[in-house]
């Protein structure tokens, strides 16, 4: 059989004989496997599939991905996992399941299962590829690592389905279901024993960069090896209590809806959230009269020019818009959404059920005509560019406030501003209005984060906010004003 891999342990796969295994490998369809990414959120997912099955690992809410790849694959999904109960997003593992009748697994280990867990040591086999569980706890205590095997090559390990155990430049926090040092050690127990499976062996993480699971150095790239990790990432070289401090030392303000998202991951079976209606006329003026939120997906030019009085604006083409939600709303609160088009509408609603969000009253279609002719409350705002802040700061007649995260913060800030990062964005409206005649001015790096947080704060009451357009707090050195370094 000169030319063909050798293939180890074949008497153990059920076969007859060696023969009739590279057979089978001659006559199969040719290994597939694809990483899903969700941007929004810094997921990731994967698809492995063999024999015209598959499996899907850590899917996402919103399940179309996979439906598509396996009708233009030909393959039919078998089995569903996840690595983990998610923290940062909801599963779409019971919908996809319910939707092609595959088997659906919740990591087990340490916790009571009704029959569809997963525990370190199983195995599922699909096809020629096998993924074994392994137990990787630190993250989270049920935590699984799979390590997956392509017997049509190798019986060698061929990479790691990480989860949010080792991430391409940085671990996993440690503090969501432990307390932080207790979640540390067990990382570094997990990150030794995955260490010593090869520096060969490929990395795939459930995370990528803007993931609120990792740190500041977990990468826009998305995947690695075990080889490359071991060598440049700083915390893998560290003894335990080393790597405990380096792990805990900084970590972010925990997200407050992790438990509403663990929660509905846990369920073992359970319906979704219908999609929300459509909002026309009398049921829209009731919604608003009753103080639903209004969240507002545009684009803040076009929010500017005309919205529902006491919308929030929270567009859909910016990136993490649903952490952003989370930390802004309550999870039970009902929520309009307006947006440019019925695309963007479906786009926000997906959005916010992938973090909880399940009380959602209905959409509307931006139309200020309509809004007018069926006498609802419809209100502009306004901007400033970059020359107008830097006039107003040398003027003492601004109340700046800055809403980047800390280590922007840290890197230049201007002297007597507000600091109000995206975790205490719902008390936005408790920074002292200043001296009377003062316009209130938010500002960020680019002006997204800007624009959600002077609407939260017009929504509170605020007058005479402005957001800053076309720029941030950066540019503001080039027009002569100097910034503030440190905290």
């Amino acid at each position: 059989m000169t030319g063909f891999p050798a293939i180890d342990g074949w008497e153990n796969l059920g076969y007859t004989n060696c023969t009739e295994l590279v057979e089978i490998v001659l006559e199969r369809t040719i290994l597939f496997f694809r990483q899903v990414l969700y941007r929004d959120l810094g997921c990731a997912s994967y698809v492995l599939g063999d024999a015209g099955e598959a499996v899907v690992v850590d899917p996402r809410w919103d399940i179309g991905a996979y439906l598509e790849i396996a009708r233009t694959e030909r393959l039919r999904i078998a089995h569903v996992i996840d690595t983990h109960d998610h923290a940062d997003h909801v599963s779409g593992r019971l919908r996809l399941a319910q939707a092609t009748g595959a088997r659906a697994y919740r990591a087990g280990a340490g916790h009571e299962r009704s029959g569809d867990g997963i525990s370190p040591g199983d195995e599922i086999a699909v096809g020629l590829l096998r993924l074994r569980a392994l137990a990787t706890p630190g993250h989270r205590p049920e935590h699984l690592t799979f390590a997956v095997t392509d017997l049509s090559r190798s019986s060698e390990l061929w990479m790691l389905l990480t989860g949010d155990s080792l991430l391409v430049g940085d671990i996993a926090r440690p503090d969501l279901a432990y307390e932080p040092a207790e979640g540390a050690i067990a990382l570094h127990a997990s990150l030794r024993a995955l260490l010593g499976l090869g520096d060969h062996v490929e990395v795939w993480p459930a995370h990528t960069g803007g993931s609120l699971c990792g740190g500041a150095g977990l990468s826009g790239k998305t995947s690695s090896t075990v080889g490359f990790e071991r060598r440049n990432n700083p915390l893998l070289m560290m003894d335990e209590s080393q790597f405990v401090a380096g792990l805990t030392g900084n970590l972010p303000a925990r997200p407050p809806n992790i438990d509403r998202i663990v929660g509905l991951n846990r369920r073992a079976s359970g319906g979704s959230p219908a999609a929300p209606a459509a909002l026309v006329g009398a049921r829209l003026r009731e919604l608003l009269a009753t103080g639903t939120t209004v969240l507002d997906c545009r684009d803040p030019a076009q929010f500017d020019t005309g919205h529902l009085a006491g919308a929030v604006n929270l567009p859909i083409s910016s990136p993490g818009v649903g952490t952003r939600a989370g930390w802004a709303f309550e999870p039970d609160e009902p929520i309009v959404i307006v947006a440019q088009d019925l695309a963007s509408a479906d786009a926000m609603s997906s959005a916010l059920h992938a973090v909880g969000f399940w009380q959602l009253a209905g959409y509307c279609v931006a139309d200020r005509t309509a809004w007018e002719r069926d006498l609802l409350p419809v209100a502009e705002t306004g901007s400033w560019d970059l020359d107008q802040l830097a006039d107003g700061l040398r003027g003492d007649s601004v109340e700046l406030i800055d809403v980047r995260e800390q280590r922007e913060w840290d890197t230049g800030h201007v002297p007597g501003s507000h600091h109000v990062p995206l975790n205490r964005i719902r008390h936005v409206s408790s920074v002292p209005v200043g001296k009377p005649g003062r316009t209130t001015a938010v500002a960020c790096a680019a002006g997204v984060r800007a624009a959600f947080a002077a609407s939260l704060l017009r929504r509170a009451g605020r007058r005479e906010v402005v957001r800053i357009a076309g720029g941030g707090i950066p540019d503001l050195s080039d027009r002569g004003l100097e910034l503030a370094v440190g905290a």
